[in-house]
């Protein structure tokens, strides 16, 4: 857990002043011949491994780790293989620091507050997804990224956006070769992580706790759909043009584990042009089971999408797959890094707002057991 309120303690309020008080500085553009220095402010496993791709394979330099667990950023530290970085508790300071850019891969719950002040501490962003748990996060992160200085560069850890197989794939849709698309399919299937068990465990005794836990609960992470299925929902996004207009659908929670996350769920969004995109996703799948893919069927052709590989096909027989040349979040912290280098900036907060939003109407779909249209969402 990776939580960071000054205290320790979980109050969004005093995070919220505590994030407007941060010092502000201007963006600090690096020279192609100069590596960029990166802080990571949450030193989690996802923060770790993406701070580690990033040391890996890209000329960045992470120096500074922030964590409010004790001994979180020191085993990052060894799992990235960084010697002597700077270790904050108090991710201001980090903020108020001389690194270029930070990762953000704090709790989904944290995300609005963190973004915010690292938007007015001037760096450069890559902050994991989902961008909140909530509709009212997700429109504080589009009104922090609209105010953020153009010359930064905000990217969220949509990694299938860089990868080489979906641009490719992206590509051959945009020229024409499937036709008009007619319907998007997406599934998310994978087994159970470790928040199932064989019976139903003891609801948590403190706030604490549950902050602890914060993966299992909705309102801190979003549940299933928002947190884990809307890397498939932002594909769908992509590729349909945008986010759909309402959404309907089903799911519930097969196993016994603390938290009220579904562990399955399927929404079907319409999009424009009465154009269809189906989710599916699931954690019940046989243990160590994984399949995750999105396909667009279009009047000439299909094209089928994974993070190993992409497929086209025209016709009976005549199938064309091509295996991804690496891990596609290399891909992802390769083109953040490059665009600072190069002072090419990019800024993808509305968009990654977008997306965790699209989920968000799936869950709101499915809490209400009816339609749910984009406008109502946003008016609630």
């Amino acid at each position: 857990m990776s939580e960071f309120t000054d205290s320790g303690s979980f109050s969004r309020r005093a995070a919220v002043k505590a994030a407007l008080a941060a010092p502000l500085a201007s963006v600090r553009s690096s020279a192609a011949n100069s590596a960029v220095t990166v802080g990571l402010i949450g030193a989690g496993s996802r923060g770790t491994y993406v701070a580690g791709l990033m040391a890996k394979n890209t000329p960045a330099r992470v120096v500074a780790l922030c964590d409010v667990v004790d001994g979180k950023s020191e085993k990052a530290q060894k799992s990235i293989g960084i010697e002597n970085p700077r270790i904050y508790k108090d991710f201001h300071k980090l903020l108020a620091s001389d690194v270029d850019a930070v990762i953000i891969a704090t709790p989904v719950f944290l995300h609005a507050d963190h973004f915010e002040a690292a938007v007015k501490s001037g760096k450069h962003i890559y902050i994991e997804k989902p961008a909140s748990a909530d509709v009212e996060g997700c429109k504080r992160i589009m009104r922090a990224a609209d105010s953020a200085d153009r010359k930064g560069n905000i990217t969220f850890g949509f990694q299938r956006r860089y990868g080489q197989v979906y641009q490719k794939a992206k590509r051959l849709a945009d020229s024409g070769a499937i036709g008009q698309i007619r319907l998007g399919h997406a599934h998310f299937i994978k087994s159970e992580g470790a928040w199932g068990g064989a019976e139903k465990l003891p609801p948590p005794k403190t706030e604490m706790e549950k902050i602890v836990a914060w993966q299992g609960w909705k309102e801190l992470s979003g549940d299933l759909i928002v947190e884990n299925n809307v890397h498939s929902i932002d594909v769908l996004n992509w590729f349909l043009g945008g986010h759909p207009h309402s959404a309907i659908g089903s799911g519930g929670s097969t196993l016994p584990k603390q938290g009220d996350m579904r562990d399955h769920n399927f929404v079907a969004f319409e999009y424009g042009k009465g154009v269809q995109g189906q989710l599916s996703g699931t954690t019940l799948a046989a243990p160590g089971y994984r399949d995750v893919i999105e396909q667009f069927h279009g009047e000439k052709g299909m094209i089928e999408t994974s993070e190993n590989h992409w497929r086209h096909y025209s016709g009976p027989g005549q199938m064309t797959t091509e295996k991804s040349p690496r891990n596609i979040s290399i891909d992802s912290v390769a083109d953040f890094v490059s665009r600072i280098a190069e002072a090419k900036p990019e800024n993808t907060g509305v968009r990654g707002a977008e997306s965790t939003l699209t989920a968000i109407l799936g869950r709101m779909a499915m809490d209400l057991r009816r339609e749910v249209s984009w406008n109502e969402m946003m008016k609630g």
